[in-house]
């Protein structure tokens, strides 16, 4: 390997593409020389991502929920672009709004994708992986550190990656595989500026205190991603003071639930909680992809009446 381009020439795989931190990260292993493969539920906006980088880059349609689409993905990128050396684990969805008025199957589309996506995408490629010696960086958040109200599934699954992202670093390191986890503090992308719509989720990230209220643009944040990838750093933490949440994350629990039980009462009195569904583009995305994979299943069974939520 390049020391001084350790990606160049390299295969670097990242999931959830199509728009935001996504294709900034495929942006940023481009610009290190990387041959770049992008994955998505979004079609036209992949090719339109990918279009923006230099010709080798492949862009693939794939439901990370569905091990046989990410296993036919990583045969297609073996082919056309070589074993992938990297994998990044972006995709990712999120609702907002209380748990229990929640609609329970997109609150398990929130599980199934942000955490048993991420574990499908690492069962599909970790056999090149293995055989490249590679990276495996896992995409997840301040949720891992400390959950917040009104956002039980985002929160579970990404307390979920990160503790597989642990196990999976020890179960692999002895093949030469190296897992890091990426803890992400707000970013300027199509899911936080669609949560901002809502009073009650924009004024709980507006109590935060002004470091963690602070949205990171995605291409800073991307950059900071790869420079932690090119070194196969185990941790990396954007912004870089939410290292320090780690000592003392036992005692945010505590903390979120006192400041939680005086102002959701206020904040529900202004306006009463509901359910988002899922947030941003790539919410909408992913419910298109749904609805357009019943209906193909509808075409070749008429006679089955199963909802969008039982298609993935």
């Amino acid at each position: 390997m390049n020391r001084s381009k350790p990606l160049g020439n390299r295969t670097v795989v990242v999931t959830g593409a199509a728009r935001g931190l996504g294709a900034a990260l495929a942006c940023a292993a481009a610009r290190r020389g990387a041959r770049v493969a992008l994955l998505g539920h979004d079609r036209p906006a992949l090719e339109e991502a990918a279009a923006r980088l230099p010709s080798t880059t492949l862009a693939l349609e794939a439901d990370i929920t569905d091990l046989a689409a990410l296993a036919s993905a990583a045969d297609t990128v073996r082919a056309r672009l070589g074993a992938a050396s990297v994998v990044i684990a972006n995709a990712g969805i999120a609702e907002g709004g209380p748990f229990l008025s929640s609609d329970p199957a997109t609150w398990r589309r929130v599980i199934d994708v942000n955490l048993t996506g991420s574990a499908y995408t690492a069962r599909a490629f970790l056999p090149d992986l293995m055989a490249t010696a590679g990276h495996f960086c896992q995409v997840a958040s301040l949720a891992s550190l400390g959950a917040a109200p009104l956002m039980s599934a985002y929160c579970a699954s990404k307390a979920g990656v990160e503790a597989f992202s642990h196990s999976l670093r020890a179960e692999v390191a002895h093949q030469g595989v190296s897992v890091g986890i990426a803890y992400l503090n707000w970013i300027d992308t199509d899911m936080v500026r669609d949560a901002d719509r809502y009073a009650v989720l924009r004024e709980l990230r507006a109590s935060m205190p002004p470091p963690a209220r602070r949205v990171s643009s995605a291409p800073e944040v991307a950059e900071r991603i790869m420079h932690s990838v090119e070194r196969r750093r185990t941790a990396v933490y954007a912004p870089p003071w939410l290292r320090l949440m780690q000592p003392v994350r036992a005692a945010v629990p505590p903390v979120v639930m006192r400041l939680s039980r005086r102002r959701l009462p206020r904040l529900e009195a202004e306006e009463p909680f509901e359910p988002t569904g899922l947030l941003g583009a790539g919410g909408e995305a992913d419910y298109a992809a749904r609805v357009a994979a019943l209906r193909q299943l509808r075409q070749a069974a008429p006679n089955t009446r199963q909802g969008p939520e039982t298609t993935h």
